[in-house]
């Protein structure tokens, strides 16, 4: 059994933790793609869990692209004055510029911003950057500076509210890649977050593969019955289908629409 431990009895390092987590495979980014967060959240309801979605973030573009990415996370603690100057920046180990630096190609970075949006998480210079890196996402429950020039990019990104003041005024970065609290949700590294227009809900990651296979057939089913009551009929037995008829005609619905 591996105990988690290096061979000297130490504790493993992230790196050498890499090779033992799940990874998101292709087929489940794609799937997730086509789910919506009110799906998922129902799917991880049924699981017991119920504080997955992150709250009070929005998107900051109206028609960006559904975000699905494992969680690369960065943690902020109050600043103090005295260790929170603008000559951090000389240093390449900081925490948010290593963090924009090392967050992998097709994650997304989700950063721990207390919930308070009175100075920026980030900027437009940091989150292009990260959109040149093949980032998938940024989500923090902050705010955003150059919150419009951030909405042009593509790359989606949600916050709190827009915030012109620099984090170092009240943010102090601390450590990446690590456990942290986002909007109330617990993201953990290596969670699958996706968003869309409604949110960002937070998958564990050895549930992704369940929860887009689940969720993928639940979006067929909903899709289904979107059309039947955009057709006229009544919700009783066909939501849930609690009448056989419902399944029979779902059945026929997914022959006919390749579902």
């Amino acid at each position: 059994m591996d105990s988690g431990l290096a061979p000297s009895g130490a504790p493993r390092n992230d790196d050498q933790r890499e090779h033992i987590m799940p990874k998101l495979s292709e087929a489940t980014r794609n799937k997730l793609k086509t789910v919506s967060t009110a799906t998922v959240a129902t799917a991880l309801f049924k699981r017991g869990l119920r504080i997955q979605m992150i709250q009070d973030v929005h998107p900051l573009g109206r028609d960006q692209p559904t975000m699905v990415g494992e969680a690369f996370t960065l943690r902020y603690m109050p600043a103090r004055e005295d260790l929170n100057t603008i000559d951090v920046f000389r240093d390449h180990s900081h925490p948010q510029r290593k963090a924009v630096e090392d967050c992998p190609a097709g994650s997304v970075l989700v950063m721990d911003s207390r919930k308070d949006a009175r100075a920026a998480s980030a900027g437009a210079i940091l989150v292009t950057r990260l959109m040149k890196r093949g980032v998938s996402g940024v989500v923090t429950d902050g705010g955003f500076r150059d919150s419009a020039e951030i909405a042009k990019l593509g790359i989606p990104a949600y916050h709190h509210r827009p915030s012109a003041p620099t984090n170092l005024t009240l943010h102090q970065a601390i450590e990446i890649n690590v456990p942290i609290g986002c909007g109330d949700a617990p993201v953990f590294p290596g969670d699958v977050v996706l968003g869309d227009a409604d949110g960002v809900i937070v998958i564990p990651a050895h549930l992704a593969d369940e929860i887009a296979n689940e969720t993928f057939e639940m979006t067929a089913f909903e899709d289904f019955v979107t059309e039947e009551v955009g057709k006229g009929r009544g919700i009783f037995g066909l939501y849930p289908a609690t009448d056989p008829q419902t399944l029979t005609d779902f059945a026929e619905w997914r022959k006919k629409n390749s579902r």
